[in-house]
């Protein structure tokens, strides 16, 4: 047993830092040079690990490079939006192999899983390797994704994707084991991973863009609610700036009500300021520092975060999406300050760090996390792929009978 806890601990370590000396990998988990010895034979003799070249060279020793072996298992991610799907393929070290971008039909009546099959085939043979041999496919999602019924809800921008077990009907008639997970949450993975929430037990996300989203993590674990809607602030209704005065918090008599700020709010706000913009962040963009209109954006989105603050009480707020990189550390600054106004904590506001395509980037976390566990039997806990059951976080540390 306890030379499993090391082993599992020394997979972690190069899983993480990727291909290390024998001697780095014994700094790293605390083990003498013996043992490591020792632990790095047992692990070749099962296939675990490979060598991975030397490092050095000229005048100077050279030292065996070690690395987790990546061709156990293979994973898939996927980005998927009304426009395009943003695939990857990788091995179960995190090496990426393949990508591939493509329109997928999301109209109702479309063959929505026989076309993803085929994308999927594509990018795999891309990577040298056939669509059977993906261990694990996650796809990021425009929606609430109910686990109970595997229903997508809010996502009447892919309507072919609505009515039917989404995960089990691919799994099904791909062969392919898939799970589906709401974009906004897989942005979150991936600042939990590798971004601004890495040393954050406690955060909440709100993803500003064509629409809105939410993601709430509590002790490192996403909230996702009883119908995969947790944090998911664009199901909240206020007064609609055209019919309200910009400079009013409460609606007046007889206002209709929309979304929170989705893009199409966001630019009859911009207008209502004598700003024409076809998108949010081309608003935000026009209207540059110190224009009133992003004050009462501010104060808009501040109104829908001050509810997820009063109630989880979190450590950090993080903006993301298109909308807020426009706004960048100023815009986040003043909705901080509106949001001080309304609730007791004194949260701070920031902007998200993970640049590119966070989604794919987080999916691919959660594959990876799911596969590693089952080849590796290394957990991550914070990630959604994770079998541990919940309330066990214990990570394996090494120990040392013979050392």
């Amino acid at each position: 047993m306890l030379r499993e806890i090391n082993d599992r601990a020394a997979i972690e370590v190069l899983l993480r830092d990727g291909p290390l000396t024998r001697a780095e990998l014994e700094l790293a988990i605390g083990l003498s040079k013996p043992a490591t010895a020792q632990l790095l034979t047992r692990l070749e003799q099962d296939n675990l690990v490979t060598k991975a070249g030397v490092r050095g060279g000229g005048r100077g020793p050279r030292a065996q490079l070690w690395a987790a072996n990546g061709a156990l298992a293979f994973v898939a991610a996927v980005d998927l939006t009304p426009h395009v799907a943003d695939f990857v393929v990788a091995d179960v070290a995190g090496v990426v192999l393949a990508e591939h971008r493509t329109p997928l039909p999301v109209h109702a009546g479309a063959d929505v899983v026989g076309t993803f099959g085929e994308a999927l085939s594509k990018v795999a043979e891309e990577a040298g390797i056939e669509r059977k041999d993906l261990a694990h496919v996650v796809i990021g999602a425009q929606g609430a994704f109910d686990p109970r019924t595997g229903l997508l809800s809010s996502a009447p921008h892919i309507p072919g994707w609505l009515g039917f077990d989404v995960p089990q009907k691919l799994s099904d008639e791909l062969g392919v084991d898939v799970l589906i997970e709401n974009d906004v949450n897989l942005v979150a993975v991936e600042e939990m991973t590798v971004g601004m929430a890495q040393d954050v037990d406690d955060f909440v996300m709100v993803w500003l863009s064509e629409g809105v989203g939410g993601a709430v993590v509590i002790g490192r674990r996403l909230l996702r609610g009883a119908t995969g809607g947790g944090g998911e602030i664009d199901w909240m209704r206020v007064p609609d700036p055209a019919t309200v005065d910009t400079g009013d918090v409460w609606p007046e008599a007889g206002a209709r009500f929309g979304n929170l700020v989705d893009s199409p709010a966001i630019c009859r706000l911009a207008a209502a300021h004598g700003i024409e913009a076809q998108t949010a962040w081309e608003a935000v963009e026009k209207a540059g520092k110190g224009h009133p209109f992003l004050d009462d954006l501010a104060r808009r989105v501040a109104g829908g975060v001050a509810n997820l603050v009063a109630v989880a009480d979190p450590q950090l707020v993080l903006l993301c999406g298109d909308t807020s990189r426009a706004g960048g550390e100023e815009f986040a600054a003043l909705v901080q300050e509106k949001l001080h106004e309304l609730v007791l904590p004194r949260t701070p506001v920031g902007c998200a760090s993970v640049q590119g395509n966070a989604v794919r980037a987080g999916a691919l976390q959660s594959a990876l996390a799911t596969t590693r566990e089952d080849v590796f039997g290394v957990v991550t806990p914070t990630l959604l792929g994770s079998r541990r059951p919940e309330g066990d976080i214990t990570r394996p540390r090494p120990t040392t009978p013979d050392r």
